[in-house]
């Protein structure tokens, strides 16, 4: 007898069906598996016996041959333990039931458990993008899949559980979906804007990068509070949306980093140490393909602390990414795309003693230690920086002082309004702040002035800047205006954006 069942399988944030299909024969006992399966799923085998033996059920004792359609799609992974049990179990006539609109997810331990999987809920939501609506999978799972709406999802704790359920013995409750809602409350401790003393300037550049989601670096000594301005980003950033909630928590979900919330409200800060390699970094691997830092990122910030430590060739990865918001990975495997759409902060010291330029230490490095210091940072990725920012240290007065800064929850009560302003502006398309402007929009929603042309002309040629510079000089006024209510960019809000372009300039004079 021949048994037809339906499981899911992952190809980067796209979920592939697979139709599991056991015929079971007469002949000598044999169990084989065709159809492209992986170490992970030719090892179901075992897991699948012990599980259906050890719940009670009998394993059929002929020639078994399972099949994995399409074959030309590699299937990997370990979410096929539980349709292929219960194809054996519809095979050999112990199950009797009609499962044939019904995905099963899951991975089964020796007794008999259902374990969860990664990327449940990218797997979901392309099931439910092709029209099904029924699902059973591991209880572990069932947080993350509760978040999703429109369809039936049933969780089971063990293998003779989903047998219960299919044969009407016991049946299984349906999830309640839990409607979104935004996480507002920051997660990151003491870190609030408040607490940074001094660097009023470092302060103000942070809101404007933040409200128009642009590149930032903090260029100072150490102990200038450059971590410290950094951890507080997520203070300020806006609250996710449902969407952006739901394709956040798809790679988490894919990585095996999701919480036990089973969704991410609260905008990722990734921070990587300096030792982390392209791998790490960007994604893949030998033969699966994982979300890398920057993938886990999106939607948030990717904090690169000591910038200049990173491994050169590390550091050039990112520069497609930074551009394009995506980033595509590609092995013997297959290619695969997963999004890379973040913000980037960045800190480092001036050079080797970390002084240079301070009016409260001297430096002890001479011009050329500095170039080759700043040399490890090229300049195509420094191009990709929109603010880069020099701090100081901070004066004794302030860090004894009593008085706090502005909070966070009125910094980012001022980065919202900018941000409705940049929704308003780019409507419902793909575009939703300033940074990701395209030259088309640029063209049309920063023009300038004839003022304004000979401020930016002259900055242009003072500073030898290249034209992805100018472009987003342009983009940083944009944001500068939006934070002002004003409609057009003035000569002013030039200056400011300006100003934010002027690191090494001294050096290469």
């Amino acid at each position: 007898m021949i048994a037809k069942v339906l499981g899911f399988v992952l190809q980067g944030l796209d979920g592939v069906p697979v139709t599991v299909e056991t015929d079971i024969s007469k002949g000598l006992p044999a169990y084989d598996m065709v159809g492209l399966p992986d170490a992970a799923v030719k090892e179901s085998k075992e897991r699948v016996k012990s599980a259906i033996k050890n719940s009670g059920l009998a394993f059929p004792t002929r020639k078994i041959t399972v099949n994995f359609a399409p074959a030309y799609v590699k299937k990997e992974g370990t979410a096929l333990d539980l349709p292929i049990a219960i194809s054996l179990l519809k095979a050999e006539g112990a199950l009797v039931a009609d499962v044939d609109d019904v995905i099963f997810l899951g991975e089964l331990a020796l007794n008999g458990d259902l374990r969860p999987v990664r990327g449940v809920l990218p797997l979901l939501i392309a099931a439910k993008n092709q029209g099904y609506t029924k699902f059973i999978l591991p209880c572990g799972n069932h947080k993350e899949a509760s978040h999703l709406g429109g369809i039936d999802v049933y969780a089971a704790a063990s293998l003779k559980e989903v047998f219960d359920h299919l044969s009407g013995e016991k049946p299984i409750a349906k999830i309640a979906p839990v409607p979104y809602t935004a996480d507002g409350e920051d997660k990151v401790g003491a870190y609030d804007m408040a607490f940074v003393k001094g660097q009023q300037m470092a302060k103000r550049a942070l809101e404007v990068a933040v409200a128009g989601g642009h590149n930032i670096l903090f260029v100072g000594p150490p102990g200038s509070g450059k971590t410290m301005l950094a951890r507080a980003i997520p203070s300020i950033m806006p609250d996710m949306s449902e969407d952006e909630a739901l394709e956040v928590t798809k790679i988490h979900s894919v990585a095996g980093v999701l919480g036990e919330e089973g969704i991410v409200k609260v905008r990722p800060f990734r921070t990587p140490h300096h030792t982390s390699t392209t791998v790490a970094l960007c994604g893949g691997g030998n033969k699966s393909v994982h979300p890398g830092e920057i993938s886990l990122a999106h939607g948030g910030v990717l904090f690169l602390d000591e910038l200049p430590e990173y491994n050169r060739s590390t550091l050039e990865a990112m520069r497609q990414p930074l551009e394009d918001g995506v980033i595509t990975i590609s092995r013997s495997a297959g290619s695969v795309d997963y999004p890379a759409s973040f913000m980037l902060c960045a800190s480092m010291n001036p050079c080797p003693c970390g002084h240079y330029g301070s009016s409260k230490r001297r430096c002890t490095c001479n011009a050329r230690d500095v170039r080759k210091y700043r040399a490890k940072v090229s300049g195509p990725l420094m191009d990709r920086i929109d603010i880069q920012v020099e701090v100081d240290g901070v004066e004794y007065d302030d860090l004894v002082s009593e008085e706090r800064g502005e909070p966070s929850a009125t910094v980012k009560a001022r980065v919202n309004t900018a941000r409705k302003i940049q929704r308003q502006r780019f409507g419902e398309g793909d575009i939703k702040t300033n940074a990701e402007m395209g030259e088309r929009e640029t063209r049309e929603y920063c023009r300038l002035s004839p003022e304004g042309e000979e401020v930016l002309k002259e900055a242009f040629e003072r500073l030898h800047l290249s034209a992805r510079a100018r472009s987003r000089i342009l983009k940083v006024a944009r944001t500068i205006a939006d934070l002002d209510f004003s409609e057009n960019i003035t000569p002013d809000h030039l200056y400011e954006a300006i100003s934010y372009r002027t690191y090494g300039a001294e050096i290469e004079e």
